[in-house]
């Protein structure tokens, strides 16, 4: 009999839904194929009363799923990819990446319709640098308050009047079902999602080739391209929670176009860059945008924000 597929997940609603997500196109890629759930708690979900970029970066919300992988507990892990470090752990590997949903940010308020409606000093909640900088570029007189937590739990501190609104990614809120929650969609070229988001990563051990054989099937091709040139802008950047770095990759007819954005939470301060390339050389591209982002002063904002 064959072994079951085991998939380290964390425990939120979201989380949950990915794997479950996973789950199904495996079940269906490979009929017969046992899947189970390993759900697991991360400290990135346990540490709720600080910014990630002061308690460890995104990698809190990878580290026991990865030990889990290392001690036999699981075979894979499902992520949100823009959670995922530019720079993977030792002996793992993105084996596969889902085809994106919408990579936009989600303008969410119970009493405007968007950014510009908010009146002067309005509270936003955001703990993403990138999303406060780009709030604080357009409009600098809004008070930028943190907020942590899954995505039902920020919508609840939105309900109890704690912000006039707050900005979460368009893809975890239709994931839950939530998408008439979605005022306004913050989207490209005038706003930058992170480098990722809207995709689901599987991550795998790297000398596990059964594993990896398995997840060939649900790897789409299209947006691999799209996210390597993002990952690409990332890591040539130093990418992590403590930067604002926005970046979004569209494939064309001839080839693939990059944007990117790195900004100052602090100031408002944006740079912002794009290119475009023949062919399927994402990391190429990313290399080529992440050069001009430093070329214009990015390399000032991207010293370590709080």
């Amino acid at each position: 009999m064959t072994a079951p597929l085991r998939i380290a997940t964390r425990k939120s609603a979201l989380a949950l839904w990915q794997a479950e997500h996973v789950a199904g196109l495996l079940r269906t890629a490979h009929p017969g194929l046992a899947v189970e759930l390993v759900p697991l708690s991360t400290r990135g979900d346990e540490i709720l009363d600080r910014s990630l970029a002061t308690v460890g970066g995104k990698g809190l919300f990878l580290k026991e799923l990865e030990i889990a992988m290392q001690d036999g507990r699981a075979d894979i892990a499902v992520h949100s990819l823009k959670d995922v470090p530019a720079e993977l752990e030792p002996g793992f590997t993105l084996a596969a990446i889902l085809e994106r949903a919408d990579a936009a940010d989600a303008f969410i308020s119970n009493g405007y319709e968007k950014l510009s409606d908010l009146p002067h000093g309005a509270k936003v909640g955001t703990s993403s640098l990138r999303r406060q900088a780009q709030v604080h570029a357009l409009r600098p007189d809004l008070q930028l308050l943190d907020l942590r937590g899954n995505v039902n739990t920020r919508l609840a501190k939105l309900d109890e009047g704690q912000y006039d609104a707050i900005i979460l990614a368009c893809a975890g809120v239709e994931r839950l079902g939530l998408g008439h929650r979605i005022r306004t969609r913050l989207a490209s070229p005038d706003w930058l999602p992170a480098p990722g988001q809207g995709a689901i990563a599987v991550e795998a051990r790297a000398d596990d080739a059964r594993t990896i054989e398995l997840l060939k099937a649900v790897d789409d091709a299209h947006t691999r391209l799209a996210i390597d040139a993002e990952r690409a802008l990332n890591e040539k950047l130093g990418g992590s929670c403590a930067v604002a770095i926005g970046a979004l990759c569209v494939l064309g007819e001839r080839g693939l176009t990059l944007h990117g954005l790195v900004g100052d939470a602090a100031s408002g301060e944006l740079v912002r860059a794009q290119a475009s390339i023949e062919g399927d050389r994402p990391v190429e591209l990313g290399h080529e945008v992440a050069a001009l982002l430093l070329s214009q002063g990015a390399d000032e904002l991207l010293k370590p924000q709080r």
